[in-house]
């Protein structure tokens, strides 16, 4: 194992010029390809159609015309609270090209969160898909903004007539005075404690970070054959900054705005490559095993998914895959994993994986079915990405090593810290959370634990703040317990608890749409969550589970006993972050008696 303060320091190959940014990186292509197509949007009957490099541009610099008439000024502050849709890719650029600053609100922020964001980043703009979001702005304390728009009741008409009084000279003049240094957006982290941050991000953040990537798989962002489909929130830093990696090279994306249309969607545009949450992979390999149904044919999907496992696992050895494990593999692809791939569609090649741990189980279950699985770590105080697994050598379980233009060390307690083009220059209006961000020399602190191969690739061990430490002493990380158990069908979330505890315990949540289907394959009468949290088959199916898990720790770290709670935990009711990581804090609050129930016999 490497020592602890050694340095994984990657070289950037390209430097960006001052006068460089975001937009003139995109605006670039449009130049040299001015009828490539970028973009494709849903018609309002049936089908899809291109949008051109050339137009796209233009769409943006009408709308940037109509943001100076409405009288925006270089570093004034725009938000933006939609859904994942064209208007919302055409508004952010406009404003990163005059120099606004663009401020994303989740859709699921409260009136107290999108009060404190328009307070603290001096909103004077807010644009809303719909108008009951208008209206949560408007009914909100919200003194700064001078005007709020939603898209329902023609926003980007409003914007777009206000251009006619802004000429092409006017426009030209502000863009002049954005450069690669100029603040481009602050994210508010939807922040798992406490009130949220401002995260400044800069152009060159941006700039730096797609050259990065462009450095790290040249063959993904160059390539004309890349398609994505953009599904995630465009208020979370990863989609929004693959988004614009994907403008400024040679691929087309798409917008769903509803998840709920997500397989309708996948089915109509055929993407070559998906940006999940690994939430979303579990919910599919899970979907999946209970479609096989029971018996026989359960049998088969567990045959195939188990070869499908070790095929992958086989890969990373230094002779690859025996004869028998390739032939399994094949006949394991005839009979059920082409059903898997065929749901993603024909063109499927690369799942990229961030926001959250990526279960190795499942991830060798993706690769082993012919998908290329990238995973990937960062924060939206690094842009996004700040590692990502080598295509050519990926090593599941690992998120990879660090890009160009970057660098990583371990603290003395296993933290990892961070400097290099990446990094954020800081939270907007809070010297005392920068003090605490970063260390004397400049690191800043990610608050994520971690260890190195002697590769270079890094493992995510957990948050700093969510180590458990029993009563004993012993230090143990929720989350490598957690990854273990998602596979389950019946399990929608598992929190694993124990500091200050005499044992490590667990509270699990069911999933509410597999029960069903888990049932009837079992043999079972229908039932609600409620009385499948105490029946016996349920309870001893999730044993079993959590067995097979502790087989991979120490006794100290295993789980000796677990609570069914009768609850969901959403984005919705505060128990998820918008990017679907799990509010530790809140649900160890909220739920301290069924906690104290597992340690007294209850």
């Amino acid at each position: 194992m490497p020592s602890s303060n050694a340095l994984y320091e990657n070289p950037s190959r390209q430097v960006t010029a001052d006068n460089e940014t975001l937009v003139t990186l995109i605006r670039a292509r449009a130049k040299r390809r001015p009828a490539e197509p970028v973009m494709e949007r849903r018609r309002e009957v049936g089908g899809w159609y291109n949008v051109s490099a050339s137009r796209m541009m233009q769409e943006v610099d009408d709308t940037a015309r109509g943001l100076i008439g409405m009288g925006l000024k270089h570093g004034d502050s725009i938000a933006i609270m939609s859904s994942t849709r064209p208007e919302w890719t055409t508004l952010d650029l406009a404003a990163l090209s005059i120099g606004v600053i663009v401020v994303p609100i989740y859709e699921s922020d409260s009136v107290s969160q999108i009060e404190w964001i328009c307070e603290d980043a001096n909103i004077a703009l807010a644009v809303c898909d719909t108008h009951a979001r208008a209206q949560l702005i408007e009914h909100a304390n919200t003194p700064s903004v001078k005007q709020i728009l939603s898209l329902e009741s023609g926003a980007m008409r409003t914007i777009n007539q206000a251009a006619n009084s802004v000429s092409l000279e006017q426009l030209s003049e502000r863009q002049k005075h954005v450069d690669a240094d100029t603040l481009a957006t602050v994210i508010y982290t939807s922040g798992t404690t406490g009130r949220p941050k401002g995260v400044m991000l800069t152009h060159r953040n941006f700039v730096d970070t797609i050259r990065s990537i462009g450095d790290t798989v040249p063959h993904l962002l160059y390539s004309t054959k890349t398609r994505f489909l953009l599904f995630l929130p465009l208020a979370h830093v990863l989609a929004r900054f693959v988004q614009f990696a994907i403008l400024s090279g040679r691929g087309v994306f798409a917008h769903s705005a509803d998840t709920r249309n997500l397989l309708g969607d996948i089915e109509a545009f055929q993407p070559s490559m998906l940006l999940l949450v690994p939430r979303v992979l579990e919910k599919v390999y899970n979907a999946a095993e209970a479609k096989a149904g029971k018996g026989a044919k359960r049998k088969l999907f567990h045959w195939a998914a188990s070869r499908s496992i070790e095929y992958s696992k086989a890969q990373e050895t230094v002779l690859g895959p025996t004869i028998k494990q390739r032939r399994e593999r094949e006949w394991a692809d005839k009979l059920v994993l082409r059903k898997v791939r065929k749901a993603l569609g024909p063109n499927m090649k690369y799942i990229i994986s961030g926001g959250a741990p990526l279960s190795p189980v499942l991830g060798h279950f993706y690769r082993g079915i012919g998908l290329n699985i990238l995973e990937g770590w960062g924060l939206s105080e690094t842009t996004g990405p700040l590692t990502l697994s080598d295509h050519r050598d990926p090593v599941m379980g690992s998120v990879g090593k660090v890009l160009p233009g970057n660098a990583l060390k371990l603290s003395d307690e296993g933290e990892i810290l961070a400097k290099g083009t990446a990094v954020f220059p800081g939270y907007f209006n809070n010297p005392a959370a920068n003090a605490e961000a970063f260390d004397e020399d400049g690191w800043f602190r990610t608050g994520d634990i971690g260890h190195f191969d002697r590769k270079g690739n890094l493992y995510i061990t957990g948050r700093k703040k969510d180590i458990i430490v029993t009563a004993g002493g012993k230090n143990v990380a929720p989350s490598a317990l957690e990854e273990t158990l998602v596979t389950h069908p019946l399990i929608s979330h598992v929190v694993v608890v124990g500091d200050q505890k005499p044992f490590i315990g667990a509270l699990i949540t069911l999933d509410q749409e597999m029960l069903p289907t888990w049932l009837a394959n079992h043999g079972l009468e229908p039932m609600d969550v409620t009385q499948a949290a105490t029946h016996p088959r349920v309870l001893e199916s999730l044993d079993k589970a959590i067995k097979r898990s502790n087989r991979a720790v120490s006794r100290a770290e295993s789980i000796r006993k677990f609570r069914v709670v009768n609850a969901e935990f959403t984005v919705d009711n505060g128990y998820l972050t918008p990017s679907l990581k799990l509010k530790r804090s809140e649900v160890t609050r909220d739920f301290a008696h069924e906690i104290e129930a597992l340690y007294n016999g209850d």
